[in-house]
C-alpha cells in the first residue's frame, strides 16, 4: 500500500455527503473489501449512453485490474482513458426494523473514480495470472496459460486507487422513537438476519469424471 496516496473520501467528488457516520477514511479497510470481493462494477458512457458492466476484478497493489473482449466497444471506450466509476459491493445481511421505511442492509463498498490504463506485454500476462490466482486460487499452476491468439482478443485494465470512497453499514435496527413504545409495533421482531456466500459441491464435466477434485478447489472459502 501507497503511504502517499489520499485517504478515501478525501475529495471532493468521495466526500460522503449522505449519512457520513457510515463513512470510513482508513485505506485499509478499502483495501480488505476489495479483496473479498470477486464482482466489480465499471461505469462507462459511450455516445452520451451510460453503461455499467460487470467485471471480475482482482486488487494489485494500489490499482484493480480487469478484462474484457478487445472487441467490446465499451473496453475500447475504457482503454482508450475515458472516465469511469468502479463499485464493488457486499452485502452481509439484511436490516429488519419495526418498520418498513428504517429496514436498511449491512453492507460494505468501495468506490474508485477515474480513467484506466491498458496493460501489454509481459505486464499484461502478470495482470491476468494475477486475476486468475484471486478468483480462482492455485488453478493458475495447472491450468493451461493464455496463448498468444488469447492475449490478442483481450483488453486488460488497470484502475489506480487514487481517488476511492468507503461506506460501512454494520448498525442494528434505528427505529424511530414512536415505533419503540406503539403497542403494535414495540411488539414485533426486530434485528438482521446475517447473509452469508460459499463455495458449493463442485461438479465435474463429462470428461472430468473420476478425476479427483484437485485440493486447491476443496480449501477455498469465502469471507
Amino acid at each position: 500500500m501507497t503511504a502517499s496516496l489520499p485517504q478515501p473520501g478525501s475529495t471532493p467528488r468521495t466526500r460522503v455527503k449522505r449519512i457520513p457516520e457510515k463513512a470510513v477514511t482508513d485505506r485499509a479497510v478499502a483495501y480488505s473489501i476489495l479483496d473479498a470481493g470477486l464482482v466489480a462494477h465499471v461505469a462507462v458512457v459511450t455516445d452520451g449512453q451510460p453503461y455499467v458492466v460487470p467485471v471480475g476484478y482482482a486488487r494489485r497493489g494500489d490499482e484493480v485490474i480487469f478484462h474484457g473482449s478487445s472487441a467490446s466497444r465499451l473496453f475500447k471506450t475504457l482503454a482508450a482513458g475515458a472516465p469511469t466509476c468502479l463499485t464493488v459491493t457486499l452485502l452481509d445481511g439484511l436490516v429488519l426494523a419495526r418498520s418498513l421505511f428504517e429496514s436498511s442492509m449491512h453492507y460494505r463498498t468501495v468506490m474508485a473514480l477515474g480513467s484506466c490504463r491498458q496493460l501489454d506485454g509481459d505486464e499484461e500476462i502478470a495482470a491476468l495470472l494475477d486475476l486468475s490466482e484471486v478468483l480462482m486460487p492455485g488453478r493458475s499452476a495447472e491450468a493451461r496459460h493464455p496463448a498468444p491468439q488469447e492475449l490478442k482478443a483481450t483488453i486488460t485494465l488497470a484502475l489506480a486507487l487514487d481517488e476511492i470512497s468507503v461506506k460501512v453499514s454494520e448498525r442494528p435496527p434505528e427505529d424511530l422513537p414512536e415505533d419503540l413504545v406503539d403497542p403494535v409495533y414495540s411488539a414485533i421482531w426486530a434485528g438482521w438476519v446475517p447473509i452469508r456466500e460459499s463455495f458449493g459441491e463442485p461438479f465435474a464435466d463429462e470428461l472430468a469424471a473420476g478425476i479427483p477434485v484437485p485440493d486447491y478447489v476443496t480449501r477455498w472459502r469465502r469471507a
